[in-house]
């Protein structure tokens, strides 16, 4: 087996796969509960995928969470897209920059639709980006330095800059977390607090609202008036070309009932495999397992900086002296060959990795040390508020052991059990702990994600305005600036240097380890591309 530098994205697959145990007749019941099990789909080009969550939430503004993305790709387009190099590609437009690098011009391409069949326009684009705008953390560092944003045209969008903001580029085409996907200019007039009512797309997919049950299942169908661009699809740019009629999500928080669905083709892709049930896939083939991206994710822990005792900067470095990577890793994982131990607030493998600050996490945790810092403190007792999500197996082992590191290190831990959406919304909240708030929760992000100080949403120090958390930290937003004053990728590492060292210092989130997550498909689903978001274009389903 690959270890984990050494590549491990599976361009060729391996064919794994075992028997069917009781050949998936919970899946059977389950599919059948959805009104997935139809003889429509005999008819239809239909791909069923188990993704890694319910899908409850559906304004891709107000939340990042990755199903929310993923299903936002599914609905919406951008302006312009990443490709499997980080390289921005037009998708929507195409750019043109002047001189002084203050005004950039933006061209839609032509055949832009809506679904609802409205022409796509520029004066929709400068809504989206307003809006995104709000809750983004690149975005914001945008706007802070933005004069105006006009269509000035129905398809001519120009964005003027009071002063040059280098990685403009860069921040609109990223992949995650808050991609700025473009709706019409009406719904995007809904303010980034509150959640859109209306799903007019302007992607290759949409939204099939009356099939939708949160949580449950979702449909989506082909737009058949969408213009894709020539080029050959590459992560989220070039030719979005949809093969397939429908793309049905459905949830099975049990994995071994996903996998028994897999396996008796009840079910055709699984998002995430557990890694210790990769060997029931062993000897099918019917079945392919593979690694979507070799950088994987990154784990974190992420503590309410406006309520005790997260308040308290030395309690939380208390916390996060008391966790250990490895028992977080060794736990979730179990497997060494797909996970690592990574004190990167950028993530390993990234230009910008550096583990400054975070000696005792990848060193096995100092609960004695712990201990000593928590007894330093005021410190009253006041029980740790522990989201705990129940249904997601990525994000399950997290709270267990880190709960137990707390306790052992003197923390009162109240750890709440609830399933992942619920704990999207709750995290959202600013109410007390004690009044249906929150102290700590984990989550994951692709790597992608977070390897720089302009996308990465925890290391934003805007208080109300920042991720959930809600730190104010203005010398973590001075260095921000500097890092986009840098010209060169070493005035870049040198600054990232700082702020690894500022964010374990003031403890704005805790990276619990980096580790690969593999993804299995029926071998009927082929042409999947090898993207850290898992896109359903380019995809073909064989007979």
């Amino acid at each position: 087996m690959l270890s984990f530098k050494e590549g491990l994205l599976d361009k060729t697959a391996r064919s794994r796969g075992a028997s069917t145990l009781r050949a998936g007749l919970i899946a059977g019941a389950l599919l059948s509960g959805t009104g997935l099990a139809t003889s429509a789909q005999a008819e239809e080009k239909v791909i069923t995928a188990v993704m890694h969550s319910g899908l409850r939430v559906i304004d891709p503004v107000i939340t990042t969470a990755h199903i929310v993305r993923n299903h936002a790709y599914m609905l919406y387009d951008v302006l312009i897209a990443v490709d499997e190099n980080f390289t921005p590609q037009p998708q929507m437009a195409s750019w043109a920059v002047s001189d002084d690098k203050l005004t950039y011009t933006f061209t839609l391409r032509d055949g832009l639709l809506f679904h609802d069949g409205a022409a796509v326009t520029a004066a929709d684009a400068e809504a989206s980006l307003k809006r995104w705008g709000v809750k983004d953390s690149g975005g914001q560092l945008i706007f802070d330095v933005t004069d105006t944003l006009t269509a000035t045209d129905e398809k001519t969008l120009v964005w003027t800059l009071k002063e040059p903001y280098p990685p403009l580029i860069d921040t609109l085409a990223k992949q995650s977390a808050l991609p700025p996907f473009i709706m019409p200019a009406s719904v995007a007039a809904t303010p980034a607090t509150e959640s859109i009512s209306s799903f007019i797309g302007s992607g290759p997919f949409k939204f099939v609202e009356d099939e939708y049950q949160p949580g449950v299942s979702v449909t989506y169908e082909k737009f058949d008036e969408y213009v894709p661009r020539e080029e050959p699809a590459s992560w989220m740019a070039g030719g979005k070309v949809v093969y397939v009629d429908k793309v049905k999500w459905v949830t099975m928080p049990d994995s071994q009932t996903s996998i028994n669905a897999l396996l008796s083709g009840e079910v055709d892709y699984m998002e995430q495999v557990p890694v210790d049930l990769l060997p029931i896939l062993d000897s099918s083939d019917e079945v392919v397992s593979e690694l979507r991206d070799p950088l994987g994710y990154q784990s974190i822990g992420r503590m309410n900086f406006l309520y005790p005792p997260f308040d308290d900067v030395k309690i939380r470095k208390a916390a996060m002296m008391a966790i250990s990577q490895q028992d977080i890793m060794g736990t979730l994982v179990g497997n060494p060959d797909y996970y690592k131990i990574c004190g990167a607030v950028f993530g390993c493998g990234t230009p910008l990795e550096d583990e400054t600050g975070a000696e005792t996490l990848i060193n096995g945790g100092d609960v004695e040390g712990a201990k000593k810092l928590l007894a330093e403190s005021d410190y009253d007792g006041t029980p740790v508020v522990l989201m705990q999500p129940t249904d997601v197996p990525s994000i399950s082992a997290q709270p267990i052991v880190a709960a137990q590191a707390l306790r052992d290190a003197g923390f009162t831990v109240d750890m709440q059990p609830m399933d992942w959406q619920t704990l999207v919304g709750r995290r959202a909240s600013q109410s007390k702990p004690s009044e249906g708030g929150w102290n700590i929760f984990f989550t994951n992000w692709g790597v992608p994600e977070i390897n720089s100080p302009l996308i990465n949403p925890m290391l934003n120090g805007r208080g109300n305005d920042a991720w959930f958390g809600w730190p104010t930290d203005d010398a973590l937003e001075a260095l921000r600036k500097d890092f986009i004053k840098a010209e060169t990728l070493d005035e870049q590492v040198a600054v990232a240097k700082l702020i690894q060292a500022h964010a374990m210092d003031v403890v704005n989130y805790i990276p619990v380890g980096q580790y690969l997550v593999p993804q299995a498909r029926s071998t009927k689903i082929v042409d999947m591309l090898p993207s850290p978001v898992p896109v359903f274009w380019n995809v073909k389903k064989e007979d």
